[in-house]
């Protein structure tokens, strides 16, 4: 299966790249988690939030339209344990061979994406940086994958 995460922002700390990669190597070979920036929405002193921010929705629409499954990003989502997760996992692996994971821009997630996706997930009720959400969303992805493998990763 392939996870593709679509995130907005093109110039993030070399860490968080270092952080997601971390993990996408660590996944197994028939779990494909891929990054793919998305650029932000033009902003500038006179600039309208929402038309950046619906820029910002096209882009990662355009860019999930072969996904099987969409799952928005959204402070309004729901809140997955690590269990809830790995079943999350384990029914994508089964019914959609292609993920798309939506991250927002500064401004949040357009309308639109949150519209089109068939979930919101919260990863928290914290406002997170873009460049950790990235990390955290692939460290969460591999401990789900060890959940189900039986792998000791996640003791819980």
């Amino acid at each position: 299966m392939r996870i593709s995460l679509l995130a907005v922002g093109t110039r993030l700390p070399a860490w968080t790249g270092e952080g997601f990669k971390t993990y996408q190597r660590r996944l197994p070979r028939h779990i494909q988690l891929e990054l793919e920036e998305i650029p932000a929405g033009g902003r500038s002193g006179r600039a309208n939030i929402a038309a950046a921010r619906a820029q910002e929705g096209e882009r990662i629409l355009r860019r999930a339209a072969d996904a099987d499954l969409l799952i928005a990003l959204d402070e309004h989502g729901v809140q997955w344990t690590t269990k809830e997760l790995a079943a999350e996992l384990e029914r994508w692996q089964a019914e959609f061979p292609r993920v798309a994971l939506a991250v927002g821009g500064a401004d949040g997630l357009a309308d639109d994406c949150r519209t089109r996706a068939s979930r919101l997930w919260s990863l928290s009720p914290l406002t997170l940086p873009h460049g950790l959400v990235r990390v955290v969303v692939a460290e969460q992805l591999y401990r789900a994958w060890t959940l189900l493998s039986g792998h000791p990763y996640h003791r819980a």
